[in-house]
C-alpha cells in the first residue's frame, strides 16, 4: 500500500538555521518566470544578512524574526544559462538558470498520467516516439511529491529541476510536457514545468482554510483537523503502517472463496443468504473494507424474461478497484487489470437461462480500495431490448476474515488519505504561491462528478481559481480541460454526473482569464484515462495562446449562444465559429441533438446545419422548447468549427 506521511510542521526559526538555505524551487536548472518581478526567498538566522547576485544586479535584505528572507530581482527578457550567488555567512552557488516561462500542472490522474507507461497506468499514443525524441535542453521539470500538510507549508517534497530528455521524461505528466514542447516550439523560449497532482482527488482538498468558509459543509472536516496532535498522529500512523504489512504478508493471498483450485463461491447454487450486503458502485470506501488489499467475493442475482432466455447478453460494470475476474452462472465470462477500465463482457446464450441468473466479480483490491466505482448508470446488463440494472445492493463477502486486519484510528489515517478538504492546499500548493508562473494548467473534476456534486463544482471550482490568484498576489491565467468522454451511455436520454460536471466547467470561464480545453471527442468509453494527450496539450496551448500571451486565435470550439422556436424546430445559433461551423458528415447529418416538449422528456432528434446555424426537430416532438448537445458520458456530436474544434456541450434547460 502506498504510504504518505505528512511532513512535521512547519521550519524552525533561529539559530538552527544559521547558515542561509533556500527553497526546494529555487536551485540549479531552474527556469525563473521573465518579463516580471522574481520573488526570491529562503531561511537564515534571524537578521541575518543576504546578498544575491543575478543577471548583473547585486540586491541585500535581511532575515526577519523567523529566520526568513524575501526579496525580488527582475523584470529580465527570457535567456540564458546564468549563475546566481546567494551569501550570508555561508555562500550558495546557482547554475544553469534559465529565463522564460513557468507553468504549474495540477489536478488529478489525468494530469498525474505520466508520458511512459508505468504498471497499468500512463503511455501516452506513440509513446515510445514521443519519449525518444525528447531532447530538449531548455525545458525544465520539476516534480512535487505527493505529501498532505495540516498548516500551510513553507517548502514543498520535490525532485530538483531536470532538463527534458528521453531519459528524464518518462515518469512526468503527459499533459504537461506536450503543453510545454509546443509552446517552447511556438515562442521559441525556456519553459519550466512544475508538475504538482494527485490522482482520485476532489477540488476542495487543493483549496485554502480562508476560501472554504462559505462552504458551510466542509467545515466539520477542517475543524477536526485543528484538533489532531500532528506528532502523535505521525507516531500512531507508524505503527499501523507495520502492523498492516506484516498482516497482508501472511495473509493477502489467501482466498476462502476457492477450493482446491475451484471457484465455490462463483457457483450459481451457493447459498449466500448469510453473506451482509453493499452498495455498489461505492460512493465511498466501505468502512467494513477500508484499507484491506485483498481479494472480496460480490454477487448479485438477476432476473431474466423468458423471452430471453439462450439469448447472448452483455455485463456492464462500474471501474473496480483493481483486478476482477467475473462469472455468470458460475462461468467465468471475462477479467480486467486496472481499476479505471470498465468492465464490459459478453455472456454466450447457452449459459442465460430464463428467471434467476447469477452474477460473481471477485475483485482483488489495491491501495486500500476494493469493490466497484463508477456512475451506477454503467452497471447494467443488456438483453435484446432489455436493460437490467445491476446498482443497488450485492452481497459480499472477502476471501479471508478480516477480524484481525489492523486498522487504524480516525486520528491518524488522515495521512493517507488526500481527500480531506485544504491539505493538498497545505502540502502541494501553498509552498509554490512564492514563485512567479505564467499560467495554471488544471485537469480535474472526475471525483467530484463520482461523488455527485457537480451543482456543488459550479462554486467551489471558481473559489479554487480565485484562491490561487490571492496566493499568488494576481491574475494568473487559468487555464483547464473539461472532462473527456468516459462511461457507458444509456440507449435513450439521460442525465449524467459527467454531464452535469462539464456544464460547471463551462460556466467557470465566466472569470477572466481563464480558458477551456473541450476533450469530449478524444476520451476513451472504456478508459478514464484517454491516452490522446497530444490533441488535448494542443488545446490547452490554443488557450494560453489568447489567454496568457494576448494573441488573436481561435481556441474554442462552437458555443451555444441562443435558442429560436420556429413551429415544430428550434434554431441554436452559436458564437465561437472561428472560420465557419463545420458538420463532420459527408451528407451534413448532424450528431449528438436531443429535443423535449413541455414534458421536459428528451428524444433523439435530427438536426441539420443551416448556414451557421443548427436546426433541430424530431417528428416525436410536435411543439419543442429545449434542446440538449453531447448530453451523456461519451458524446459522439460531429459539430466543429472550421478549425478542427469541437462544440461545447450544452443544454437549453440549464437550471
Amino acid at each position: 500500500m502506498k504510504i504518505w506521511i505528512i511532513a512535521i510542521g512547519m521550519f524552525l526559526a533561529g539559530s538552527a538555521w544559521a547558515e542561509v538555505r533556500l527553497p526546494a524551487l529555487v536551485g540549479s536548472g531552474m527556469v525563473l518566470q521573465r518579463d516580471a518581478r522574481i520573488n526570491l526567498w529562503g531561511w537564515a538566522a534571524p537578521g541575518e544578512e543576504v546578498s544575491i547576485a543575478f543577471h548583473g544586479v547585486r540586491v541585500k535584505t535581511k532575515a526577519d524574526k523567523n529566520g526568513r528572507w524575501t526579496t525580488l530581482v527582475g523584470p529580465f527578457e527570457a535567456g540564458g544559462p546564468y549563475e546566481m550567488t546567494v551569501k550570508g555567512k555561508n555562500s550558495l552557488s546557482i547554475r544553469n538558470i534559465l529565463l522564460g516561462d513557468v507553468w504549474l500542472a495540477s489536478g488529478q490522474s489525468n494530469m498525474e498520467f505520466p508520458l511512459k507507461k508505468d504498471g497499468d497506468f500512463g503511455g501516452v499514443e506513440n509513446a515510445e516516439r514521443e519519449i525518444a525524441e525528447a531532447n530538449f535542453p531548455k525545458i525544465r521539470l520539476f516534480k512535487v511529491h505527493h505529501k498532505i500538510a495540516l498548516k500551510p507549508q513553507q517548502d514543498v517534497e520535490a525532485d530538483t529541476w531536470i532538463a527534458v530528455t528521453p531519459e528524464t521524461v518518462g515518469s512526468f505528466s503527459a499533459v504537461a510536457y506536450l503543453f510545454g514542447r509546443e509552446l517552447h516550439q511556438r515562442y521559441q523560449v525556456p519553459i519550466g514545468l512544475i508538475e504538482s497532482n494527485w490522482g482520485g482527488t476532489v477540488a476542495e482538498a487543493w483549496v485554502s482554510e480562508g476560501s472554504l468558509k462559505p462552504f458551510a459543509e466542509f467545515q466539520q472536516s477542517i475543524d477536526s483537523l485543528k484538533r489532531i496532535d500532528e506528532s502523535a498522529a505521525i507516531a500512531e500512523y507508524a505503527q499501523y503502517v507495520k502492523q498492516k504489512a506484516e498482516w497482508d504478508r501472511q495473509h493477502a493471498a489467501e482466498d476462502r472463496g476457492r477450493v482446491e483450485g475451484r471457484n465455490d463461491w462463483a457457483a450459481a447454487d451457493f447459498n449466500v443468504s448469510a453473506w451482509p450486503t453493499i452498495v455498489e458502485p461505492q460512493t465511498k470506501v466501505e468502512e467494513a473494507l477500508n484499507g484491506f488489499d485483498g481479494t472480496v467475493w460480490f454477487r448479485k442475482d438477476i432476473d431474466v424474461p423468458a423471452a430471453q432466455q439462450g439469448k447472448s447478453l452483455r455485463v456492464h460494470l462500474a471501474a473496480a478497484a483493481k483486478q476482477d475476474t467475473t462469472y455468470f452462472n458460475g462461468e467465468k465470462i471475462g477479467e480486467t487489470q486496472g481499476w479505471d477500465n470498465p468492465r464490459d463482457y459478453r455472456v454466450p446464450g447457452q449459459f442465460v437461462k430464463a428467471g434467476r441468473n447469477v452474477i460473481a466479480v471477485r475483485i482483488t483490491g489495491g491501495d486500500g480500495f476494493v469493490g466497484m466505482f463508477g456512475d451506477p448508470d454503467e452497471m447494467n446488463v443488456e438483453i435484446g431490448s432489455t436493460t437490467i440494472p445491476l446498482a443497488g445492493a450485492w452481497s459480499y463477502q472477502p476471501g479471508l476474515d478480516l477480524a484481525t486486519l489492523p486498522r487504524a484510528s480516525a486520528f491518524s489515517k488522515f495521512q493517507s488519505d488526500p481527500n480531506t478538504a485544504t491539505l493538498l492546499f497545505n502540502g502541494m500548493i501553498a509552498p509554490l504561491t512564492p514563485y512567479r508562473i505564467k499560467g495554471v494548467i488544471w485537469y480535474q473534476g472526475e471525483s467530484n462528478a463520482i461523488d455527485n456534486r457537480s451543482a456543488q463544482y459550479r462554486t467551489l471550482f471558481p473559489a479554487l481559481i480565485q484562491d490561487w490568484r490571492r496566493q499568488w498576489d494576481y491574475d494568473v491565467p487559468f487555464l483547464f480541460v473539461q472532462l473527456a468522454g468516459w462511461g457507458h451511455n444509456n440507449a435513450e436520454p439521460a442525465e449524467y454526473q459527467w454531464a452535469d460536471l462539464r456544464e460547471a466547467q463551462s460556466m467557470t470561464l465566466s472569470l477572466p482569464h481563464t480558458g477551456m480545453a473541450t476533450a469530449v471527442d478524444i476520451g476513451d468509453e472504456k478508459d478514464i484515462h484517454p491516452r490522446n494527450k497530444q490533441d488535448l496539450a494542443h488545446r490547452l496551448v490554443l488557450a494560453a495562446a489568447r489567454v496568457a500571451y494576448g494573441e488573436n486565435v481561435v481556441d474554442c470550439g462552437p458555443t451555444y449562444q441562443s435558442m429560436q422556436i420556429e413551429g415544430d424546430r428550434i434554431r441554436i445559433k452559436f458564437s465561437d465559429l472561428g472560420s465557419g461551423l463545420l458538420i463532420k458528415d459527408k451528407y451534413g447529418y448532424a450528431r449528438g441533438f436531443q429535443i423535449a416538449g413541455s414534458d421536459g422528456k428528451f428524444h433523439w432528434a435530427q438536426a441539420r446545419q443551416d448556414g451557421q446555424d443548427v436546426v433541430v426537430f424530431s417528428e416525436t416532438v410536435r411543439q419543442p422548447i429545449a434542446v440538449r448537445y453531447d448530453w451523456s458520458n461519451t458524446p459522439d456530436g460531429n459539430v466543429y468549427n472550421k478549425e478542427g474544434l469541437p462544440a461545447v456541450p450544452f443544454r437549453t434547460d440549464a437550471p
